[in-house]
């Protein structure tokens, strides 16, 4: 006759499987979403007018930069008012490559890349010293100094001062028949899909817990052995490349870059789009890029005088209705559904 440590050791093991295979079935389902989501998004340049082929491929470009805000503020806990520099460091890498050296826009992305996370690193080793608000006004001086350092007449060879440089579009390779537009949405779709997995598998692993670690509670991060400066460093330059390869990716597309591009506007439209897809959520990066990209197209529709303050109005709306963003929307009508008839 069993005894009961037997009978429930058995109802353990049940319920460990059930949660096992509930946490399989999710899984699943979040796969199949996501296959099925970057086959409609494959399919919508062929279908689609080229200017909202471009306005798409700009949602992506977007949705790259909050990806990288987003690991930093909101799994990282550093608040950064200052990406714009470095989607302008991208951008300009990209473009004095392609512009002076001649140099094949795909190659630019990973240059790109080294070089953002270079300079977000460094810049996250002395803003170490701050936290918080403190932070974020040293990163607001960055974002307000860039576009002043690129009109300096002694850049002014490299970046074209105050004019700034003028891209050559790609053409689609091995002569594929798609226009520009098509091939460029194509490629953007391949670099954002891959930078999207890397971000979610990267907040999984260990580094990704002690990131999360030091923004819940530093003092008990540290005290488990993280090394609380490196991993602050190291998430600001990860922050950093993933801003760098949005910028590339949008000189590559707009063709176009000056310094007037880039000033703290785009680094606060970058932290409204983290806030509304919401923090601490990836998928939300893309809801917050097609907001801060067509919102204000509405909102000068709707009022051309006073298109700002109907875009604050809507914000203001959108954040009474949906405070935690689309990242809380989603888990209120997640529960709903998964609540059990009564």
């Amino acid at each position: 006759m069993a005894n009961l440590d037997d009978i429930a050791s058995g109802f353990g093991r049940t319920s460990d499987r059930g949660i096992d295979d509930g946490r399989s079935r999710d899984r699943q389902v979040s796969v199949a979403i996501a296959i099925g989501t970057v086959a409609i998004l494959a399919l919508l340049p062929f279908v689609l007018h080229s200017f909202f082929v471009f306005q798409v491929t700009m949602v992506m470009i977007y949705a790259i930069a909050i990806i990288g805000l987003n690991l930093l503020t909101g799994f990282n806990g550093q608040l950064s008012l200052g990406h714009a520099a470095f989607y302008a460091i991208g951008a300009y890498t990209a473009a004095i490559m392609m512009d002076s050296f001649g140099v094949s826009y795909v190659w630019t992305l990973p240059a790109a890349a080294v070089i953002c996370f270079v300079f977000g690193f460094l810049f996250g080793l002395p803003a170490l010293r701050l936290d918080g608000i403190y932070l974020a006004l040293a990163t607001f001086a960055l974002s307000v100094a860039t576009p002043q350092i690129l009109k300096i007449s002694l850049f002014e060879k490299w970046t074209g001062g105050v004019q700034g440089l003028v891209i050559t579009k790609p053409d689609p390779p091995l002569g594929l028949p798609l226009t520009q537009d098509q091939w460029l949405y194509v490629f953007t779709l391949a670099v954002t899909s891959v930078m999207y997995v890397v971000a979610k598998n990267l907040v999984r692993t260990r580094t990704g817990r002690a990131m999360m670690a030091i923004r819940d509670n530093p003092l008990a991060a540290r005290s488990m052995g993280i090394n609380n400066p490196i991993y602050k460093a190291v998430t600001f330059g990860v922050s950093g490349l993933y801003t760098g390869v949005a910028g590339a990716l949008g000189a590559i597309v707009v063709q176009f870059v000056a310094p007037d591009s880039f000033t703290i506007y785009l680094s606060v439209a970058l932290l409204v789009g983290l806030v509304v897809g919401g923090v601490g959520w990836l998928p939300g990066a893309f809801f917050g890029a097609a907001f801060i990209l067509f919102v204000p197209n509405v909102a000068e529709h709707l009022s051309k005088g006073l298109s700002g303050a109907a875009y604050g109005l809507m914000l203001i709306v959108l954040m009474l209705v949906m405070p935690g963003g689309f990242a809380g929307a989603m888990r209120l009508a997640s529960s709903v559904l998964k609540k059990p008839p009564v």
